[in-house]
């Protein structure tokens, strides 16, 4: 649906999560390679199980959480960004970004979906910092979140694994190079 878009890019959009994304997410939620990147294990819920999960996260979303799908402009549905931990007393928020599509990787797409959800956030809500954390091997996703702004901070160690803290500032944004006069404000932060 048009009006679930929520900012567009040159390669691909942002767009609400919707139901339909269950098959691909829990797809990818299975995959040992995906659930390595992202330093946890695969999920061992049946499929009728999350896609129970995946409705109620639809139905009765959290104030401290946005979830994405990123969908390439030919409206292939290839991965997920979110927003997460929002903190509107520190003015901070974690980002995550993964790419469940293998066949697009390493060409541009996972850059530009984060670009697009740091210019998001940045002109949605007030927060002035976002940071993430990546695991300490995995340059290609470090060289990614580089290209986008984050700067490395410091080691942290998590679960026995090595992750490094990255983090951009609103002040050191220099924007995504992508207009977005056709935005819309999907609000980050649910009014309480």
């Amino acid at each position: 649906m048009a009006n679930d878009v929520v900012v567009t890019g040159k390669k691909v959009l942002l767009r609400r999560k919707r139901l339909d994304d269950a098959p691909l997410d829990y797809e990818w939620r299975t995959d040992p390679e995906l659930a390595a990147l992202d330093a946890s294990r695969p999920i061992r819920l049946s499929y009728r199980e999350y896609l129970r999960y995946h409705r109620d996260e639809l139905e009765f979303p959290t104030p401290w959480s946005r979830k994405f799908a990123i969908e390439t402009r030919g409206k292939k549905f290839i991965g997920n960004c979110m927003c997460y931990d929002i903190n509107t007393v520190a003015s901070e928020a974690e980002v995550g970004i993964l790419l469940g599509d293998k066949d697009y990787w390493g060409k541009g797409y996972g850059t530009e979906a984060l670009n697009l959800l740091v210019g998001h956030i940045f002109k949605a809500t007030s927060i002035n910092r976002l940071y993430l954390h990546t695991l300490s091997w995995n340059s290609r996703a470090q060289q990614s979140f580089a290209k986008c702004g984050f700067q490395e901070l410091r080691a942290v160690m998590r679960s026995g694994m090595e992750f490094y803290l990255m983090e951009l500032m609103r002040d050191d944004w220099i924007g995504d190079g992508i207009s977005h006069d056709n935005e819309q404000v999907f609000p980050m932060i649910n009014p309480t």
